[in-house]
């Protein structure tokens, strides 16, 4: 039997198909507790779950944790894929929930010899994965923050915006809760600047003779708002920066330690120059490829590092891979350029391909490979990578 679950936000539909393609059952289910229950008793009563495969339009979600967690083969399909597929069922694509039900099934039907069966991913790897992805969302808030609180302050109170290096560090948190405009530091004095920064562990090896030459020298604001507006607006743009920032720290805190409990963690953490951040993010983007990939091939067209090869007739193109986890890509491409400062292997390999005339995203991708071979060793035969290797390309020659 196969089974088609189109899923949406408050409702799914699902169709239960036979051998033959005909139709054993189909119903409505509600997003909620009761209805989700529900689907699972009615699937169980045509056959076990183990050999009732579900085809859905996605890889993650409360749906796919519960038929994974019941037992149900789950049998993810892209819809840009599934939506190439519809003109078998008619050239008029007409389109509905409980008809898309029955084309995922049928789908499954024909093409379950083609289609992949999602492997869960380890909870440890899932865990970093949540981590390291809230962590990027943060950073991304923290970064929309402090541009508005810099335009903010190169409105209203310029010379606070140039005295510190930056407007997330805690000396310019605290500098602009104390002095939120301009008024408020009119009087002060060097000697009363060294005294702040010492209070708060200031820590950039400037005396407050330089801290106040910055201050006096940026231009004078000409606001006409009221300066308790100003120090208001002030105020509330640097809890929220420093709101942000404590939780990024927190998050660095949490993923460190999430990292040091991976069973995997430990094969790649010599890796030259990958960090610990960058390293939670490989694990967490790269590490669900790496658990399901049965070749080396599949792992690096699905981190994209393999380019698209098209031949037809006399036409052969190999260009850029755009479909692809451009999650894993990432983690991996900020890392494959770090090494190359470290490794003096990834230098020469780097170097050669910016010789035979590679631009450096293309070189970058280049020595990736190589590296994203030894990682597949390291991973698949569960040893270290070894540092120590003149030759790192070594690690991976079983692969």
């Amino acid at each position: 039997m196969f089974v088609g679950w189109d899923w949406g936000m408050g409702a799914h539909d699902v169709t239960v198909l036979d051998d033959n393609g005909d139709r054993l059952d189909q119903f409505a289910v509600k997003h909620t507790e009761e209805g989700i229950a529900d689907a699972l008793r009615r699937l169980s009563t045509h056959a076990t779950s183990s050999v009732m495969p579900v085809c859905i339009e996605a890889t993650r979600g409360l749906v796919v944790d519960r038929l994974l967690a019941a037992g149900y083969p789950v049998v993810p399909v892209h819809p840009n894929a599934f939506h190439a597929a519809r003109p078998r069922w008619g050239a008029a694509r007409a389109k509905n929930d409980p008809g898309d039900a029955f084309k995922l099934a049928d789908y499954l039907r024909t093409d379950a010899h083609r289609l992949p069966t999602l492997v869960p991913t380890m909870p440890e790897t899932l865990e970093l994965q949540a981590l390291t992805r809230m962590r990027a969302d943060h950073l991304g808030q923290r970064i929309a923050a402090v541009n508005q609180l810099a335009a903010l302050l190169d409105t209203h109170w310029p010379g606070a915006g140039a005295i510190f290096a930056k407007l997330n560090s805690d000396i310019t948190v605290a500098f602009l809760r104390r002095y939120p405009h301009p008024e408020s530091a009119a009087r002060l004095t060097a000697a009363q600047l060294d005294k702040f920064c010492a209070r708060h562990g200031y820590s950039g090896r400037r005396s407050g003779a330089e801290l106040l030459t910055r201050l006096r020298s940026a231009p004078e604001p000409a606001s006409r708002i009221a300066a308790p507006v100003i120090a208001r607006l002030v105020r509330t743009q640097t809890d929220l920066v420093a709101s942000i920032q404590a939780s990024l720290d927190e998050l660095d805190t949490v993923i460190a330690e999430a990292v040091a409990n991976h069973p995997y963690a430990s094969l790649l953490a010599d890796l030259p120059r990958i960090g610990v951040l960058n390293l939670a993010q490989i694990i967490g983007e790269v590490g669900p490829i790496l658990e399901r990939a049965i070749s080396f091939d599949q792992l690096a067209a699905e981190t994209g590092l393999a380019p698209v090869t098209r031949t037809s007739g006399k036409s052969h193109t190999v260009g850029f891979r755009h479909a692809t986890n451009r999650r894993a890509r990432q983690a991996l491409i900020t890392w494959i350029d770090n090494s190359r400062r470290a490794s003096p292997w990834a230098a020469q390999r780097y170097i050669a391909a910016r010789e035979r005339g590679q631009r450096h995203p293309h070189a970058i991708r280049t020595i990736g490979r190589s590296w994203l071979r030894i990682i597949w060793a390291c991973w698949r035969d569960k040893t270290g990578y070894d540092s120590a290797l003149k030759q790192p390309g070594q690690n991976a020659i079983a692969a």
